[in-house]
């Protein structure tokens, strides 16, 4: 439950912090109207369960097969969460969000658009691949279904932090512009975030 919790943080942590997926949530939402915004939520939540489905079973036949490949596995997701780090360290903490030129969609192509925005994304999949694995929990419970816990975990606090942004997208967007400085406090988060997972999977 302990290492459940941490994941739930860490992710709440992750979907707070600017990206193209929640910035492009917000400019619909603000452009179109929130259910627009929501209609663009349900299609990349729908997508992260491509990304589970393919790094579940993935992984899950890697772990089966040899104990020494999934450790090269957990330092590798170490280092890319590490150079994840480093992009945000080097990377303008200012947030850039534009509603000109935004077309209106229906519902339904938002929906489209944000299923194919994040299935066609490798980036998730290499993330997912970093990310899951350091917080299998239990050694009784099978793996595939451990990481459709996860996945879920994952799908049910980025729906809420994104809906709310939807929701609230008039708020949170006068709120980006009257205070410079949160850009700089988001990005430092995803720093500790990304560090801090790093050395979770790395400690002994």
């Amino acid at each position: 439950m302990e290492i459940v919790v941490s994941f739930v943080f860490a992710t709440m942590a992750l979907a707070i912090s600017p990206g193209p997926d929640n910035i492009f949530v917000l400019t619909q939402s603000i452009v179109n109207g929130k259910k627009y915004g929501l209609a663009t939520v349900f299609g990349l939540m729908t997508g992260c369960i491509i990304h589970t489905t393919l790094v579940a079973f993935g992984v899950s036949e890697i772990i089966k097969a040899n104990d020494n490949i999934f450790f090269i596995i957990k330092l590798l997701g170490a280092g890319y969460l590490l150079y994840l780090a480093y992009k945000v360290y080097n990377s303008d903490p200012e947030i850039v969000f534009s509603t000109e030129n935004v077309q209106t969609k229906t519902t339904v192509e938002l929906f489209k658009t944000g299923f194919w925005m994040n299935v066609l994304n490798p980036k998730v999949t290499i993330f997912f691949l970093a990310f899951f694995p350091q917080f299998l929990f239990s050694k009784t419970i099978s793996t595939v279904l451990q990481f459709y816990i996860l996945g879920g975990v994952f799908i049910i606090v980025s729906f809420i932090v994104f809906s709310t942004i939807a929701i609230l997208a008039g708020s949170v967007s006068t709120l980006i512009k009257q205070n410079s400085k949160i850009g700089i406090y988001l990005k430092w988060l995803q720093i500790v975030v990304f560090v801090g997972i790093a050395i979770f999977i790395l400690k002994p």
